[in-house]
């Protein structure tokens, strides 16, 4: 199997240091910048399978990584780092794409489960994309494309996260079936509660992108006090 990337955008030699050590100990191929110019030019260069950013930076912030990576094509899996208590960081992360974050200061071993458990759900997306070669999903004007993991709304393509693709493609195969919560947790086999603890925004930034009027869903529909369902084609 090919080996994966992974790019550090961390600007504390210390923490790439340990972080570089534990990755390559794991077999993928480790490469590290302290600044927004330098994770753009390796994004550029290498197309990483993943990246780790940390939000403050010498010359910026992650999220400038985010959204300057996402305007080019984005959909590159990130966990992001931060020191601020403040949720603002995060949220805001997490609608520019990244799909996990973590608190520092952090275990090393923590991190790493966290690039594991988000690299086996996107081998679980692939797998599940192969199984169904040439198979699309169409709902009204929305349509997924499960080979090339891309999804059109009135023929206009929508850049969604690695997150937001599995819950899509998850309401999308189960049409009318109403998910609380927990249960689309574990049909997601996520395996920890940052998901959970961030799932409603993961829905609100899916509907961002798909929907006409976020605020009056067509397709991911609320039950309220239930949960989530996909409108029926």
């Amino acid at each position: 199997m090919e080996r994966k990337r992974i790019l550090i955008v961390e600007d504390e030699p210390q923490i790439v240091e340990v972080l570089q050590a534990y990755l390559e100990r794991e077999g993928l191929i480790v490469e590290s910048t302290g600044s927004v110019a330098g994770a753009l030019d390796a994004v550029a260069r290498l197309r990483p399978d993943m990246m780790i950013l940390d939000i403050t930076l010498e010359d910026g912030s992650g999220l400038d990584v985010l959204r300057q990576s996402g305007a080019n094509g984005g959909g590159i899996p990130s966990i992001m780092l931060t020191a601020r208590a403040e949720e603002s960081d995060r949220i805001v992360g997490l609608e520019l794409g990244a799909d996990d974050y973590i608190t520092k200061p952090f275990s090393p071993r923590e991190l790493v489960a966290r690039v594991r458990a988000l690299f086996r759900r996107l081998g679980e997306r692939t797998g599940t994309a192969a199984q169904h070669a040439t198979r699309k999903t169409r709902v009204a004007e929305l349509e997924i494309d499960h080979e090339f993991h891309e999804v059109q709304i009135s023929g206009k393509p929508a850049n969604l996260t690695a997150t937001e693709f599995r819950i899509l493609t998850l309401l999308v195969e189960n049409p009318g079936e109403v998910f609380t919560r927990s249960h689309l947790l574990d049909r997601l086999n996520d395996d920890g509660d940052i998901f959970e603890r961030t799932l409603d925004r993961h829905i609100n930034n899916l509907r961002k992108k798909i929907e006409p009027d976020p605020h009056n869903p067509q397709y991911v529909l609320t039950v309220y006090g239930v949960g989530y369902k996909m409108r029926r084609p």
